[in-house]
C-alpha cells in the first residue's frame, strides 16, 4: 500500500514523548502500540491509529472539530484490552485527505464516513466512542440507524446545539462568505504562517479556550502540523483551512427529541463540569431526560475542561471501561 504523503511528513515532527511544554502538571501517560491505516473512500482517503488485533471489531474514536485522531492518544492504553481501538481522522483532520476543491464541509460528513466505515470493513454493529462534533454525529447516526448501533459514548455535546433563527441565518451568511474567501487563498498555493514548536503550542493552547492543556497539545499536533518549507526548524497548522467555515446543523429542539427517541443502544454520555452547554441549558435538560427514559442510557458528570478526556484521561477511563465491559465484555 501507498503510504500517503502526510504519513512520511509526520516522521519529521518533534518526538511528543520526549518534547517539553510549560504545563505545570506533565501527563503520565503509558504508552500502546498501534498501526497506522488507510481507508479509501472516492475522494482520497480517511487516515487512522488501529490499537489491538486486526481481527477484532473495533471501538471507533471519533474527534472534535479541528482536533484529530491523537484526542485519544492518553485514553487510548486505559482502555480494555480485549478490544481493539480505531481512532479515525475526519476528512480535513490529520492526516486524512482534504474534501475536493469547490466542496464544503458538514457535520453530517462525519456521519457518512462511519457508513462507508461499516461497508468497508463489512461490519454489520459499530461501536462509537465520540467527543464534541463527533459526539453530535454519533448521536445522529444512532438516531438515524438505531439498529447498527450496540454501544455509544458521547463525551461533553449531547446532541447538536439549538440556535436561534437569527443567528443560523447570520452564520450561514458569514460562512458561505468565508468560504469563497478560503479557497482564494487555498488557489494562491502560499504555505500558512509558520511558527517555532512552543509558538505552535501556545497557539493551540489558547485557540482552544485552554481547554486542551499545554502538555496535552503535543498530541494533536503531531498530526496537525507540518515543517515548513521556507522558515527551518518552524510547523505551519496543516489541516483544511476550509474547516473555519464548515457547516453545522440548524436542526429544531423537535427534531433532536425525536432523535433521542429513536436511539435505543446502550448509551452512556459523559459531561465535563468546567465546559459550556454550547446552546441554553434546558434544551440540554429537555433532551437529557427524554433519553433517560432509554434503560440502556447513563449519564456521568466529571471535573475538567472540554477535553478532560485528553488532558485526565484517568477521570473518564473508569466509568467508560465499566460500560464497555457491561455490553462488549471479554
Amino acid at each position: 500500500m501507498k503510504v500517503p504523503k502526510s504519513l512520511r511528513l509526520l516522521k519529521q515532527l518533534p518526538n511528543v514523548r520526549n518534547s517539553s511544554s510549560r504545563s505545570t502538571k506533565p501527563l503520565k501517560i503509558v504508552t500502546k502500540h498501534f498501526e497506522e491505516i488507510s481507508i479509501p473512500v472516492p475522494w482520497g482517503h480517511i487516515s487512522g491509529k488501529w490499537y489491538g488485533p486486526k481481527h477484532v471489531r473495533p471501538i471507533v474514536g471519533m474527534h472534535g472539530w479541528q482536533d484529530n485522531a491523537g484526542t485519544f492518544d492518553t485514553l487510548a492504553p486505559l482502555l480494555p484490552s480485549h478490544l481493539s481501538f480505531l481512532s479515525i481522522d475526519a476528512p480535513g483532520h490529520g492526516l486524512s485527505s482534504w474534501l475536493p476543491a469547490g466542496t464544503s464541509y458538514h457535520s453530517i460528513d462525519l456521519v457518512l464516513i462511519t457508513r462507508r466505515l461499516m461497508d468497508d470493513y463489512n461490519w454489520d454493529k459499530i461501536s462509537i466512542l465520540a467527543h464534541s462534533m463527533s459526539a453530535i454525529n454519533g448521536f445522529v447516526f444512532s438516531a438515524l440507524f438505531p439498529d447498527k448501533v450496540d454501544l455509544f459514548v458521547g463525551l461533553d455535546v449531547l446532541k447538536p446545539p439549538v440556535r436561534s433563527s437569527r443567528s443560523i441565518v447570520d452564520a450561514l451568511a458569514e460562512r458561505l462568505e468565508s468560504t469563497l474567501k478560503l479557497e482564494r487563498r487555498l488557489k494562491s498555493g502560499s504555505e500558512p504562517p509558520a511558527y517555532e514548536w512552543d509558538q505552535l503550542v501556545t497557539r493551540l493552547h489558547e485557540g482552544s479556550n485552554k481547554s486542551v492543556s499545554l502538555d496535552a497539545c503535543k498530541y494533536l499536533l503531531q498530526r496537525n502540523c507540518r515543517p515548513s518549507t521556507h522558515e527551518p526548524h518552524k510547523y505551519y497548522f496543516s489541516r483544511d483551512n476550509r474547516l473555519k467555515s464548515s457547516l453545522f446543523y440548524t436542526l429544531h429542539q423537535e427534531v433532536t427529541m425525536e432523535m433521542a427517541r429513536r436511539i435505543k443502544c446502550p448509551h452512556l454520555f459523559i459531561k465535563a463540569l468546567q465546559a459550556p452547554y454550547y446552546e441554553r441549558k434546558e434544551y440540554f435538560d429537555e433532551v437529557l431526560a427524554e433519553l433517560q427514559q432509554n434503560p440502556l442510557f447513563e449519564f456521568h458528570e466529571v471535573d475538567g475542561t472540554h477535553h478532560v478526556h485528553l488532558n485526565e484521561p484517568e477521570k473518564v477511563a473508569p466509568i467508560i471501561n465499566s460500560f464497555i465491559n457491561k455490553y462488549r465484555p471479554l
